[in-house]
């Protein structure tokens, strides 16, 4: 066992040929030499504890992390301390790579829940690129489908009312939810506070509160102290225009 940032990365549980994602539909098989070179490049798990820092804008990271449970959110701080969340991490989600290629990062992440992570050594990463292209492309799939989602958040803030904001922040990170299989037993439970909803839409926590009561009175959703319980989601969709993710397979590094 080893240390991170004051934090143990410990030994795996979850060997890469054993991994509890890798089943799920949404995500595409690897080559036999593919998940071999998955297998050397990852170092072993960290756990983080909810709450907690995971990278910090303007560090040196010598690690990638793929989300292998738990939830996360990225964001960015002004000087005076306002935040801006600019997306959510779930598992299957890669985090770092921004730093492995700008030299460092330019947002921080912080931990939703308790999350546990694989972590990979950045230094290997050109071993991939030049080895194994077919994960390379997988690389390049991951950042355009974070511009893809960026462009759609960037949309809905300057072109959607704030209910209709709402309600596509709440459908897609339920959809994403589902997919990754995050969704509880009769409804998909958000692990986020209305003060997380207001810095990702640039809403005022007051006017949030009263958008998100609007989104409660339509029966679209329930606030709990727990976070957020997604009622209806095709509801939201549609109250946001929005046809969902529409995303065939997709890569797990």
């Amino acid at each position: 066992m080893s240390s991170q940032n004051g934090r143990a990365v410990s030994s795996r549980q979850y060997p890469c040929e054993n991994c509890p994602l890798r089943p799920l539909p949404v995500f595409r098989e690897f080559e036999k030499q593919e998940l071999a070179f998955i297998s050397t490049f990852k170092k072993g798990e960290l756990s983080v504890d909810k709450g907690a820092t995971v990278l910090v804008e303007g560090s040196h990271s010598a690690h990638l992390y793929t989300v292998l449970s738990g939830w996360a959110f990225r964001y960015k701080l002004l000087r005076d301390g306002r935040r801006q969340i600019l997306n959510y991490l779930m598992p299957g989600d890669l985090i770092g790579l921004q730093g492995s290629v700008m030299g460092e990062m330019q947002h921080s992440v912080e931990a939703l829940s308790p999350m546990l992570l694989c972590v990979f050594e950045r230094e290997h990463l050109h071993e991939l690129y030049r080895n194994h292209p077919g994960l390379a492309y997988d690389i390049t799939w991951i950042a355009s489908r974070e511009e893809r989602m960026l462009d759609e958040n960037l949309l809905s803030i300057g072109r959607r009312s704030a209910i209709e904001r709402a309600a596509y922040l709440i459908a897609f990170i339920g959809s994403r939810a589902k997919v990754v299989g995050l969704n509880g037993k009769q409804s998909i439970q958000l692990p986020v506070t209305q003060q997380h909803i207001a810095d990702t839409l640039g809403l005022s926590l007051v006017h949030t509160n009263k958008t998100i009561r609007k989104l409660m009175d339509r029966k679209l959703v329930v606030w709990r102290d727990g976070g957020c319980e997604v009622i209806d989601n095709e509801g939201l969709k549609r109250l946001a225009g929005w046809d969902g993710l529409g995303e065939a397979r997709r890569p797990l590094i």
